[in-house]
Formats: C-alpha cells, sequence, structure tokens
C-alpha cells in the first residue's frame, strides 16, 4: 500500500495490493484515500491531478466542506457527500466508536459507497479531513465487499497516523453482530448488488 507524495497532505495511500479473497488484491491506482485537499501546495494540486482521478469523494460535513474548501470543488470530478450526520450526542472529537455513527446514518454511508460504485472508470480517490475516520470507514466496506479479510481491513487502517486498531474491528464485529454483515448493512440502507458487484470489479484485480 504505497504512501503517495501530496506534498502538504497527510494520510495519502493508494489501497493498491491490499489483499483479497481467493488470492487476488486491490488493483494499484484503483482506490486513493487522503485528508482533505485545503492545505494541498500547487505541486500537490497537480500531482492529483497526475494520478488521472476521476472523481473525488469528500466524506466531510456542509461545513468543514465551505470552511476549508477543496482546491477541486468546481471540478465535475469531486462531490460532497458528508458520510455521517448530526445527532443528539453527537461531538466531532467524541472518543472513537464509530458504531452509533453508522447505525443513525446508514443512508449517507450507502450514498458514498453508492458513488464509488457509480463513479467513471478510472481512480478514485476518497477524502474526510484527516482522512482516518470517515474515510476509514468507507474503505472498510469498499475492501470488505470486494473480498478483504477484517485483519486486512485493519491493517491498512492501522497505517493511518492516530488510529486504534481496537476501533475498525469493533466496527467490523458489529456490523456482523447487529445488521449480519457489511453487505446486509449496506443492502439495508439501499445498496444494490449492481452496486457491489461494480465495486468489486473496479478494485480487485
Amino acid at each position: 500500500m504505497p504512501f503517495l507524495d501530496l506534498p502538504d497532505c497527510v494520510n495519502a495511500r493508494d489501497l493498491g495490493g491490499t489483499p483479497l479473497a481467493n488470492g487476488g488484491s486491490v488493483r494499484a491506482n484503483a482506490l486513493l484515500r487522503s485528508d482533505n485537499h485545503d492545505l494541498l501546495t500547487e505541486v500537490g494540486i497537480a500531482a492529483v491531478r497526475a494520478l488521472g482521478v476521476r472523481r473525488i469523494i469528500d466524506l466531510r460535513h456542509g461545513w468543514e466542506a465551505r470552511e476549508f474548501p477543496s482546491p477541486f470543488a468546481d471540478d465535475e470530478v469531486y462531490v460532497n457527500l458528508p458520510l455521517l450526520g448530526v445527532y443528539p450526542g453527537f461531538e466531532p472529537t467524541a472518543p472513537d466508536d464509530y458504531r452509533p455513527e453508522v447505525d443513525h446514518a446508514p443512508e449517507r454511508v450507502a450514498a458514498a459507497f453508492i458513488a464509488l460504485a457509480e463513479a467513471p472508470p478510472g481512480p478514485v480517490l476518497v477524502h474526510c479531513h484527516g482522512g482516518r475516520d470517515r474515510t476509514g470507514i468507507l474503505v472498510a466496506l469498499a475492501l470488505a465487499i470486494a473480498g478483504a479479510s477484517p485483519d486486512d481491513i485493519v491493517a491498512d487502517y492501522a497505517l493511518t497516523e492516530g488510529t486504534d486498531p481496537e476501533t475498525m474491528l469493533d466496527l467490523l464485529d458489529h456490523f456482523d453482530d447487529a445488521h449480519g454483515g457489511v453487505a446486509e448493512y449496506l443492502a439495508g440502507a439501499g445498496v444494490t448488488d449492481a452496486h457491489f458487484e461494480a465495486v468489486r470489479r473496479r478494485i480487485s484485480r
């Protein structure tokens, strides 16, 4: 999983090489992840464009996207799809526990997954503010649907600064225990078999 050289952007890497079931792996330059892009230098912006990115999925809240605007906000490749809703007791800086968040806003999580499935052919770059939590959730879902094991999903998550692997393990267990699995959770929120297959085709080799 090579880290990407995007000046003034951290936690930027290519998911290529992540092991998948039956001896496969994620294709290089298919699914990329990073933190937000408002601090990218001109060199960094050019580096993102050089990757040939066909869709940038910004998972931040609308106010974050307005306060820290993406340099790609006016590009046709860019979409802002807030992954998580705001609910009573919501604290953006609360201790890590993604379980209440995915349960509160399954339709938002599904919309982000569908955006990945329906993106134009080519690399997709997913990001939030720090490139850790919301990005970690969507990437974990995509990897799970493509056939990555929980251990390999957690291994990718742990590469991000400031993460506790137990947080992702707890989330994956929660999908199984409370929803019957990742696919069942997403299907219950409106994701179709065609979307699942599109994500598998997009990132698997």
